[in-house]
């Protein structure tokens, strides 16, 4: 109970701190929604302030940072310049093809890059860990818009085998069966562009973390022992491996919107990356704050759940 009302409390502060940096970052940015012939070339000074007054950005800045952490409180994120929507309601609408597309793409990342990983590291040397090596410099060393305009190119434009961009086909009728296929078959190639761009990094530390554990005394002994292959894969290899591997995937969180913005732009595909960039192209600041909060959130979230996840798996790891 203790542990979990000092993650309550580095979860509030944190959340705190990030809304203060992002709130004055952004209304300290040169330009803004409201100014001059950036809605329409003719609307009059009055009716820019008269809209100001509206949004309640004629008064001072900590007064509207406090009025907006107390519309946080109750889930409010205000209402976006650019569409009149509630900014709640949008983020609902998007964020769940955002989280499946992403989430999907780490669970096959961190399967593909433990299998990569160790079988490569149980064959140092061998044609399997260079060919393993070649493939992971080429995963991290290609930009993911490359990747992606690439894969459009090849598989769409020229195969004619995966569709160009969105989520599904317009003749869908949703919550049938051919709609779900439609949109998982519409969803292959952007995960397919997301899991190879980032198995590269994740299988060269999970075979470096393999390598220096297969050195180790107690696998030696483990194998004097008369152990086999498997059985020192599962209680000796992979034990070692999941602390520092889900350490990692808890640091990667932060990607599940920012990594988003260009893929879902390139793909069409109308998730929070697409709405965030959007957003700060029409400089809608309400929709913009709403967003970095909310990736802030889910990685702080993250960040708690697998510091929980490596206390299970090892209870030293509280007292560290």
């Amino acid at each position: 109970m203790k542990i979990f009302f000092s993650k309550l409390l580095y979860l509030i502060v944190m959340l705190f701190i990030i809304s203060l940096i992002s709130f004055i970052a952004i209304n300290l940015a040169p330009n803004s929604f409201f100014a001059s012939g950036e809605l329409n070339p003719n609307i009059t000074q009055e009716s820019i302030e008269h809209l100001k007054q509206i949004y309640g950005l004629d008064k001072p800045m900590y007064i509207q940072f406090f009025s907006w952490i107390i519309n946080i409180l109750q889930l409010d994120f205000g209402i976006s310049f650019s569409s009149g929507v509630m900014v709640k309601d949008e983020i609902i609408n998007r964020i769940p093809i955002t989280l499946i597309i992403n989430i999907t793409g780490m669970f096959f990342i961190f399967i593909l890059s433990l299998f990569l990983g160790i079988k490569s590291a149980l064959n140092k040397g061998g044609i399997f860990d260079k060919f393993v090596g070649q493939l992971s410099i080429l995963s991290f060393s290609a930009p993911s818009f490359y990747l992606a305009l690439m894969g459009v190119l090849i598989f769409s434009v020229n195969l004619e085998v995966l569709p160009i961009s969105g989520v599904h086909s317009s003749d869908m009728i949703e919550g049938t069966i051919s709609y779900y296929l439609d949109t998982a078959w519409h969803l292959i190639l952007p995960i397919s562009i997301i899991i190879f761009g980032g198995i590269g990094s994740l299988t060269l530390y999970i075979r470096s973390l393999t390598i220096e554990i297969l050195k180790s005394d107690y696998i030696f002994f483990a194998k004097a022992r008369g152990l086999t292959k498997k059985q020192i894969l599962r209680f000796y290899i992979l034990p070692n491996l999941y602390p520092p591997v889900i350490t990692l995937l808890g640091l990667s969180l932060p990607g599940i919107i920012g990594g988003s913005v260009i893929l879902e732009t390139i793909f069409g595909i109308d998730g929070m990356g697409l709405l965030f960039f959007q957003s700060a192209l029409s400089r809608d600041y309400p929709v913009i704050m709403g967003i970095l909060i909310i990736g802030a959130f889910l990685t702080l979230v993250g960040n708690i759940l697998a510091d929980l996840v490596l206390m299970k798996l090892n209870p030293s790891f509280k007292n560290s």
